[in-house]
């Protein structure tokens, strides 16, 4: 049986920064946030060529082992076979280990660009098997659910594969970053989590994350209770010492403030009033940066966008 057959013009993908969990929506809510990662893709006659800019440009493989090339390469397994060469070209502006879903981008790039450049791929692999694929691949569908589809998105997993629904976020909520110099590892904070909570813990969680859904979508103003968590930031702390205590000051002050995914990065979700106001609180150990929503998630651009 003949394999698929490929587009020989090249393909630019743009995939955007996420924040996980959001406080109590732990494994659960995903934010997709204005900081995108590019990448160019064609397909060639033979081999493999990887040329990285920015992020990572001194430090990841430029080969199989590169992640948007293991993605496309699983993608391409489900749209029925490889092409006899690939270009790919990346643009990294998504901070590496810092809790912002740099690799559910390279994720997320990988697989919508095996798919864009395989004609007949949309069909082969619609959005369902996308989002399904994505969180295989990385493991947990919070962060890809929000890259792929944009805006505030909340994402479970049934016996079948992952699932998500997106939000859409209030017009007014602005969200600041602070993004300190140094990494932590998914597996390192992950490895801090107990294996059973207090009951009422998990029950706090589960009544702050139902109202996140309404403060996020519609009532902003309800964001800083509504962001409270008690399942997994505490325990992490000692990982972040910097960015736990960012967060205390940050909410003291009245700002709904959170860990990003698994941290560092401190997120503050305000409006456009309160987002001038906050780069007193980075010091001298965080950048922080006044980001916009994204609301259109992965997708494939024009080439000379």
């Amino acid at each position: 049986m003949a394999g698929p057959a490929f587009r020989a013009a090249a393909v630019r993908v743009r995939v955007p920064a996420t924040s996980a969990n959001l406080g109590p929506g732990f494994d659960s809510f995903g934010l997709a946030l204005g900081l995108y990662d590019d990448i160019v893709v064609r397909v060639a006659d033979s081999g493999l060529s990887v040329d990285i800019a920015g992020e990572g440009a001194d430090t990841l493989a430029r080969d199989e082992r590169h992640l948007v090339v293991r993605a496309m390469r699983a993608a391409f397994d489900r749209l029925g076979g490889q092409p006899r060469g690939l270009e790919v070209v990346c643009a990294n502006r998504i901070p590496h280990g810092r809790g912002m879903g740099s690799s559910s981008a390279a994720i997320c790039a990988g697989i919508v660009a095996a798919r864009a450049v395989t004609i007949g791929g949309a069909a082969a692999l619609d959005d369902t098997a996308l989002l399904a694929l994505a969180a295989e691949l990385e493991g947990h569908p919070d962060n890809v659910a929000a890259c792929l589809l944009g805006g505030f998105t909340v994402a479970w997993t049934d016996e079948e594969s992952a699932k998500a629904i997106r939000l859409e976020p209030a017009a007014e909520v602005v969200p600041v970053v602070f993004v300190p110099a140094t990494e932590v590892l998914t597996e390192t904070a992950r490895g801090l989590l107990p294996k059973t909570v207090p009951l009422a813990d998990a029950a706090a969680n589960a009544g702050r994350s139902a109202l996140l859904v309404e403060a996020l979508s519609r009532r902003p103003e309800l964001l800083l209770a509504a962001t409270e968590d008690r399942l997994h930031q505490d325990y992490r702390a000692s990982a972040m010492p910097d960015s736990a205590a960012l967060v205390a000051a940050l909410r003291s002050e009245g700002i709904p403030a959170v860990i990003s995914g698994a941290g560092p990065t401190v997120l503050a979700l305000t409006d456009e009033v309160g987002a001038d106001k906050l780069s007193q609180f980075a010091g001298e150990r965080f950048a922080a940066h006044r980001l916009r929503l994204d609301r259109d998630g992965a997708g494939v651009r024009p080439l000379d966008g």
